[in-house]
């Protein structure tokens, strides 16, 4: 995949792991011209994250990779909670679809990463550079240039945009002078990676023993992880010995004698930077942020980074004055990607009990949700998750009210049926750009056929929906129904006879009475500025 290095482009990306791959391939399948740059010379080879969720799934979707992920992913595995005797005091099996997928999904890292790569040569517009490093750059008003050491010497290479998904570590991060806010756990874990497993458990446990907590994670094709936290004097030099490892997977499990592919010791962070931008120059994934791994999400914050930022450059190469788009990727991913830092930090408590009462109380409140369905139910389905929501960015509240708590968030993906009776996710309707969506029992004929005119000049799809019970039928737009039914749903609060203008990324920007459709025209001269200047 390793390409000449480009002396201009219009996005630089700097690093090829998960978000910058995923971030390559959304703006390559946009046509904008995308130069990856990747200090290794080929994809992660070593085991690092194991889980996807259902949103970023619904972002490879976008990329049109879902299928091949899904072929190297164990779907939709749980979590059972143990105690210091090993009996279970709580399950988390989630089994709803809300955004088209399995909330919970096992991978490994470097088939992902393969997988992104080679999805890359599908795009002209996208080079791939491979053993080269970023090691200086400056910007202007009009661009950045970045020096590039490569096999042959040095290079420049000038951007209009640059995004630095360089990790942790993040080299770009501190030549801006970018602090990290948060803090680091005190509390090494030992993380063990095996070949093979005698564990036939299909989901994660979670062993809560406040004299060492320990979760072992599935994943495809008959491999497991272990994690241990270390007590005090563990040390990763006693730790990283086979032995020692040996003797911890005999504590829980059948695997003691099971061959071993990786043991490492991890600290982890939670962390946030100050600022996620500064001028052309934009900070995503590890970059960005930094998550303790208790809740799954280190990465899918990454993937969710790549979905927001892609569709925003892209409008931004068109747009002649693009700040309003460029400002809301600060101000609608830093938010919630410390409201999944910090739910990995509550979990993180009920798995590392701090006492033997600390334990016993955490087990006893479990059980008691048993008492309640409602409450169980939050639990098992996963609702204590912070859904995709965005409080401010590029979108229009309205008055209090049912719509105002859907505008910001995520729409669903039901399945939905369409008028030739094909069963689909609504995704694969939606072209890339942004759309209308009229919810109603009779959509065909909801609005008048010069306003549709008007909105399809303004960059926007139109596609109708019914209700669940509702058969659709042929008009001046595809209409589908809602075989799932999340459109209607009191979750959800959709009252019909309503439109929905969604953004690319499938977020909810605005929610009116089909009566007021006509006021979506001039928001989607924000969301689509080169689109409606283009028309």
């Amino acid at each position: 995949m390793t390409a000449p290095l480009p002396s201009e482009t219009d996005i630089l990306i700097v690093g090829a792991g998960p978000t910058g791959l995923l971030l390559a391939n959304l703006l390559g399948g946009m046509g904008v011209r995308t130069t990856i740059v990747e200090r290794n010379r080929t994809t992660v080879q070593q085991p690092r994250a194991v889980s996807i969720d259902d949103e970023s799934l619904r972002a490879l979707q976008a990329a049109g990779l879902s299928g091949e992920v899904a072929r190297i992913t164990t779907r939709g595995y749980g979590s059972i909670y143990r105690g210091p005797d090993g009996r279970v005091f709580a399950t988390v099996k989630p089994w709803v679809k809300e955004y088209g997928f399995d909330k919970r999904n096992a991978f490994q890292q470097p088939e992902l990463e393969a997988l992104m790569r080679d999805g890359l040569s599908r795009h002209s517009s996208v080079t791939a550079v491979f053993g080269v490093e970023v090691t200086g750059f400056r910007q202007d008003a009009q661009a950045v240039v970045a020096e590039v050491a490569a096999d042959e010497g040095l290079r420049q290479i000038r951007a209009r945009y640059m995004v630095a998904c360089d990790g942790g570590r993040s080299p770009t991060r501190k030549a801006l002078g970018i602090e990290m806010e948060g803090s680091t756990f005190r509390e090494p874990w030992l993380i063990v990676d095996l070949h093979s497993t005698l564990n036939r458990c299909f989901h994660t446990e979670v062993f809560c023993d406040p004299a060492r907590s320990c979760i072992t994670l599935p994943g495809p094709g008959g491999i497991r992880r272990y994690e241990f936290k270390l007590n005090t004097g563990e040390t990763a030099e006693i730790a990283e010995q086979e032995a020692f490892a040996r003797r911890l997977l005999a504590q829980v499990g059948p695997d003691a004698e099971q061959p071993l592919r990786r043991i490492q010791v991890y600290t982890f962070h939670a962390r946030n930077a100050a600022s996620w931008r500064s001028g052309r120059v934009f900070l995503a994934g590890d970059a960005a942020h930094l998550t303790p791994p208790f809740a799954g999400q280190g990465m899918n914050s990454g993937l969710r980074d790549a979905h927001n930022l892609a569709w925003k450059l892209d409008e931004a190469l068109r747009s002649e004055d693009p700040e309003r788009l460029l400002a809301s990727y600060q101000n609608e991913r830093k938010p919630h990607a410390w409201e999944m830092i910090e739910l990995a930090r509550r979990m993180g408590q009920v798995m590392m009990p701090r006492s033997a009462l600390a334990g016993a109380a955490i087990r006893a409140g479990f059980r008691a949700l048993n008492l309640y369905p409602p409450a169980r139910d939050y639990f098992v389905q996963m609702k204590y998750k912070p859904k995709p929501r965005f409080r401010d960015g590029l979108l229009w509240q309205g008055a209090p009210g049912w719509k105002a708590q859907v505008v910001g968030r995520m729409i669903p993906q039901p399945l939905v049926d369409t008028v030739a009776r094909a069963r689909v996710r609504l995704d694969t309707l939606l072209p890339d750009q942004p759309a209308v969506l009229v919810y109603s029992e009779t959509p065909e004929t909801a609005l008048p056929a010069p306003l549709c005119d008007e909105l399809r000049a303004a960059g926007a799809a139109l596609i109708g929906v019914t209700p669940e019970g509702c058969n659709p039928v042929p008009g001046p737009f595809p209409t589908v129904r809602d075989h799932d039914g999340f459109l209607s749903a009191p979750g959800f609060g959709a009252a019909p006879d309503h439109v929905f203008l969604l953004r690319r990324d499938r977020y909810i920007a605005a929610c009116v009475p089909v009566a007021e459709a006509a006021s979506l025209r001039q928001m989607l001269q924000v969301i689509a500025p080169g689109r409606a200047a283009a028309a």
